[in-house]
This record gives C-alpha cells, sequence and structure tokens, in this order.
C-alpha cells in the first residue's frame, strides 16, 4: 500500500469527527441491524475510505471484507452483486439481499438508518 494511503488513515484518526454516541438501548438495535450487512472494499481505495469513515462516524460495526485480501471474496462480490466494484454494501431484509454501490449511495443509506 503506498505510504500516502497511510498519512491519510492516519489524519483521519487523530483529526477526524467523534463517533456517535448513542443509548446503550439504541447501540444494541444499531449493532443487530448491521449484522444483516457487509461492506465489500479495499484498503486503498479512496472511496472505499469515504464509506468506512461514514461506518466509523456512525459507530456501526458492519462487517468489512477486503477484496484483495481475503480468498474468495471478489468471486462471491462479483456472484452476489454482479459486478466487482468497491465499495458495495450487502445489505439482506425481509429475506432479499441487496447490492448497493457508489460511496455516495452508501453513505446516504447508512446516514439515513442510523442517524
Amino acid at each position: 500500500m503506498p505510504i500516502a494511503v497511510y498519512f491519510i488513515l492516519l489524519a483521519d484518526l487523530l483529526f477526524g469527527r467523534k463517533p456517535k454516541v448513542r443509548s446503550p438501548e439504541e447501540q444494541a438495535r444499531a449493532d443487530e441491524a448491521a449484522k444483516a450487512m457487509r461492506l465489500y472494499h479495499f484498503e486503498a481505495c479512496p472511496y472505499c475510505r469515504r464509506t468506512r469513515r461514514d461506518i466509523r462516524l456512525l459507530n456501526v460495526p458492519i462487517a468489512q471484507v477486503d477484496i484483495k485480501r481475503e480468498p474468495g471474496a471478489r468471486e462471491a462480490l462479483v456472484a452476489g452483486g454482479g459486478k466487482k466494484q468497491v465499495p458495495c454494501l450487502r445489505i439482506e431484509e425481509g429475506g432479499t439481499t441487496r447490492w448497493m454501490y457508489e460511496s455516495r449511495a452508501i453513505g446516504e443509506y447508512l446516514r439515513g438508518r442510523f442517524a
């Protein structure tokens, strides 16, 4: 990974906004809702970084799968969502699975659901 990515990630940690604080009951509901989601990403992608930042700020423990590091993750993404584009949020709701692409769309969805 390029060294510039490490500086960007460090700057996010040091100077970024603080994660959302919820009551224990609200956090438990957010944690439960997050179990139905999975983010497909890779570390050096700037759009993925934006999405991971949104997840961190919303304080939602969404499982994250790095398609470059985890064997079979890219194939699972293509098989399920139809393309290997990241970031991609897999959402399981009411017995159906939705694959949401584009960092802005994912961020808007997450803010609407967890903000």
